[in-house]
Order: structure tokens, then sequence, then C-alpha cells
């Protein structure tokens, strides 16, 4: 068998971590392997050393049967080695087009001919059903819209071997149909692909043959079409995971903790983003949020937040009436919110584990007293949060930054969830994590709600928000198509509500 890659006995160390502990990797030619592993296994340092952002300390790489010292991006890049990252290496102030023809723009009398790229982009666009506008900027997009942006950017390039690094983890069920007949239909054209995900079901839908790692190293190998959640699961994390949630009967107090009362917002666009949205959400139960990406949720997280105003409405919180209420008091008086987009929203990348995890808590009692922050009680807490919800680092002190993506949704939610809110935002709560921090996430989640805190959960992950929610309300164009028991929901129903097929009034109870 002809092989596109193979990474032979990699090593990779850093400072108190073994991230890649005598890795080897073969991937065929035109073949779809998945690479699967916990948060903090080792699958993005490989990758990484793959696409030349990082060198081994050990090992040999050969591309098409030729030995090759990847040193960049662009040697990777002219081996035919594309790479879409977990999180997105786009520039938010340049439009999607001039992001895609970044350092490979066609030129025509020493000028960029932007017709000939914009023609080439739109074959791209149309062939794979990955409708974006190529006119706005970066920063105007949907987290849904950046991936489509960095896996036409990789078409563009026309890579031999491809790796995509949890590409659905911002995808709905129907983009990630969609992207599957994507990658079948570059596999027949020859492309190698290198699948890295948590989610078991997408892997082996898709995969040729699947690598397992955990803690740096390979634990084993087996054929897509033979695996099993059970093995791969076990493989990954030592045991078995089951992620059914055990449900309580729903017991909500008489009054509600939050009013939301005819809001209107604009997005970022200065188009309208909600259009009279209203409901109450009650404590002790789950109020889930779904919709396809970018018919509101992301504004009506933020208004609810406090990180945006609305243009009309209201939003009261414990009797109070919090429109304009700034965030801070907001969090003080019970509010948490975990974003969506944690690297923009919920963490400071370039200050340490431990600064992260006690922003919230750093300025009051008794981790403050006249302004003076007690260090000893806030690196205790940090350490403390570090164990509980097993965040993947040998300690607090260094730089959140080198955290695998799903580690640092571990801290935000540990930050957030730690002193048991009076009421939670949580959206997409689980977005690329592993499924053994998936297990954990929705149990704290449903914890909380036991415990008599509401939540609003709002996520891309059908399966999560129908086994988690009370109640569940769908968003089509800004407003509120539908609200279903989350009892008796039906996929089928809520998948015909969320695409504007159906529509069906809501109560406020």
């Amino acid at each position: 068998m002809e092989y596109a890659v193979e990474m032979e006995r990699i090593t990779k160390r850093y400072p108190g971590v073994l991230a890649n502990d005598d890795v080897s990797l073969c991937v065929g030619a035109g073949e779809i392997h998945g690479l699967i592993g916990e948060n903090g296994a080792g699958k993005s340092t490989l990758m990484n050393i793959l696409y030349g952002l990082e060198l081994p300390d050990s090992g040999v790489i050969r591309v098409f049967g030729r030995e090759a010292a990847i040193g960049s991006p662009n040697a990777a890049i002219r081996l035919g080695i594309s790479m879409v990252h977990q999180h997105f290496m786009l520039m938010p102030n340049m439009t999607v087009l001039q992001n895609i023809i970044l350092g490979r723009a066609p030129t025509r009398f020493g000028f960029i001919d932007r017709a000939k790229a914009r023609e080439a982009i739109s074959d791209i666009i149309d062939r794979y059903d990955l409708a974006v506008d190529l006119d706005l900027k970066i920063y105007q997009l949907s987290v849904g819209q950046k991936q489509r942006v960095e896996i036409i950017k990789a078409l563009y390039r026309r890579a031999k071997i491809l790796v995509l690094d949890e590409p659905t983890a911002v995808l709905t069920p129907d983009e990630t149909n969609r992207l599957m007949s994507v990658l079948r239909r570059l596999k027949e054209q020859g492309i190698s692909i290198i699948f890295i995900t948590h989610k078991l079901r997408e892997v082996m839908e898709v995969s040729d043959m699947i690598t397992v790692m955990r803690k740096g190293a390979v634990t084993g190998r087996v054929k897509g079409a033979e695996a099993s959640a059970g093995s791969l699961s076990t493989m990954m994390v030592g045991r078995i995971v089951d992620m059914s949630v055990p449900k309580a009967e729903r017991k909500p107090a008489e009054e509600p903790i939050v009013e939301i009362d005819c809001l209107h917002a604009l997005n970022s666009r200065g188009l309208p983003a909600l259009r009279g949205v209203s409901f109450r959400i009650f404590p002790g139960e789950i109020v889930g949020v779904a919709g396809v990406e970018g018919n509101g949720q992301t504004e009506l997280i933020e208004v609810i937040s406090g990180l945006s105003r609305p243009l009309s409405g209201s939003v009261r919180f414990m009797g109070l009436d919090v429109t304009h209420m700034p965030v801070r008091p907001r969090r003080e008086l019970g509010m948490a919110h975990v974003p969506e987009d944690r690297l923009k929203q919920g963490v400071a990348a370039s200050c340490s584990i431990r600064d992260n995890l006690v922003l919230g808590c750093y300025y009051r009692p008794p981790y403050s007293k006249l302004g003076v922050m007690d260090n000893n009680r806030l690196s205790g807490l940090a350490e403390r949060l570090r164990e509980d919800f097993d965040i993947k680092a040998p300690g607090t002190g260094g730089l959140l930054g080198t955290l695998s993506g799903g580690n640092m949704q571990k801290v935000v939610f540990a930050r957030e969830t730690h002193d048991s809110p009076k009421f939670l935002i949580a959206a997409q709560p689980t977005r690329g994590v592993d499924i053994g921090a998936i297990e954990y996430i929705r149990r704290r989640i449903m914890r909380l709600r036991d415990e008599g805190s509401a939540i609003l959960l709002v996520s891309a992950e059908l399966d999560e928000i129908l086994s988690l929610s009370d109640r569940i309300l769908v968003m089509y164009e800004g407003e509120i198509a539908a609200e279903v028991d989350g009892n008796c929901a039906d996929e089928d129903e809520i998948g015909q509500f969320m695409m504007g097929a159906r529509r069906k009034g809501h109560s406020d109870a």
C-alpha cells in the first residue's frame, strides 16, 4: 500500500509534559484516517509536527515515500499538506476573500487578480456547498461560517493531504452531514485526510482506519468498519463512557429567575438578529435553545449576559431590570457565562492557568482583603479546580495558551460553575472537548439544575439539547419558532422547526 504520510517514532517533550511518546502513524493515499483521543492525548501536537508548526525531538516523517524535514507551514504546503485548525487562523479585519488567497493570490500584470480568485473560490463553494459571503470581514461571521472559510482555504490550496482538527465542533448536524459528503468526495479524488475528532459516531462513519492516542502514546489501531463506541472509548480513557445523563423530575420554583421580554437586537453587520424574543426561566430547570447557527442565538446570549445592549425589550434577573447593567454586577448577582468562543470571550491565553481560573473571584473575600489579593488562597483554589475538573496540566503556573482547546474549555467551565451560580448561560459547553469531559460537563450541568440553578443551554449538538433540556426553544430568523417539552421532544420535528419548515407557538412556562 502506498502511504501518503509515514510518521515513525515521533517524540516531543515540553517542560513537564511528554506530549508525543514514540508515536507512529501511517496514512494511506486516498484514505480517511481518524485520529482520536482525550484532550491532551497528543493528537494536535502530532499534527502540528506534520504541518511544520512544531519540530519533533526525534523521529522520521515521510511524505509519499520521501523523507521530509518540515520546518515550517510553508514547507508543509509545498509538500501538499494543509491543516484546518481547531482555533481559526484567520485575520479578523480582512475579508473572506482576502483570507483565503493570503499567500497564494493569483496575479495579472503584477496586480492581484481578484476576479480569477473569486471565480476559483466560488467554484469550490458551489461544488462543496460551503456558502459564505466573500466580501464580509471575518469578525462579522459566526463561528460556523469561520469554520467554512478555513475549509475553503484548505481546498483552494489544493492539498493532497488534509488535516482537519475538530472540524465538526462548530457545525450543525446538517452541516456535519454535508462535510462528511465533502470528505468522501475528496477521498474519491485521491486526497488523504486525517480527521481529528472526539465524536465517535462521526469517526466510525467516515474513517477507513482509526488510530487512538492516550497520554501521548498510541493505544490502538482499528479499521473504521470494525470499530465500536465501547472499544474506542476504552482505548481513549481506559473505561467505557456512559453518555446518558440521569434526569430527575423537574421541580422548578413558582417564580422565574430570568424574564426576557420582547427583545430586539442587531447583529455585527447592523442587521436585525432578535425579533421580539420573550421567555422565562425558572430555578431548577434547563431551557435548551436549538437552531442553525446564525439565527440569533449569539445575540441573545450577548444581550442576556451584558456583552451587548438590545434595541428594545428588557432582561430581568432576580427581580431586577438588568437590561443596561454591566457584566460584573450581573455576575455578582449570581449570573455565570460559558461563552461559545472561548478564545475570544472566555480566556486570557497569555495569562497563567491560575489567573484564568480565579478571574471571577480574585477581588472578593476571602480571596482579597482591602484590595490586596491573598495569593495563597487563590493558588489553592486554582489547584483544587485543576484536580476537580481534570484539567491536564502539570500545575496552574503555566500559560493557558499552552493547553489544548478542550482543556481551555475545562478551565472556563470550572471558573464559571464551581460556586454553583444562580443562573448559568452555557453556550456550546462541550464544544471541542473529549468524550470523558463531555460526560463530566453534562452531569455537572444536570447537578446544577438539581441543586436549583437555572440554566440556559445553547448548543449546536442536538443530542445534547435533547438529553439535558426540560424545555426546548427553537430559534429561526431571530424568533422563537417553537417551544417543545424536553421529555417528549422529537429530533425530526425539532429539525423542521430549525429549518423554518414548521412553526409553533410557545408559552413562558
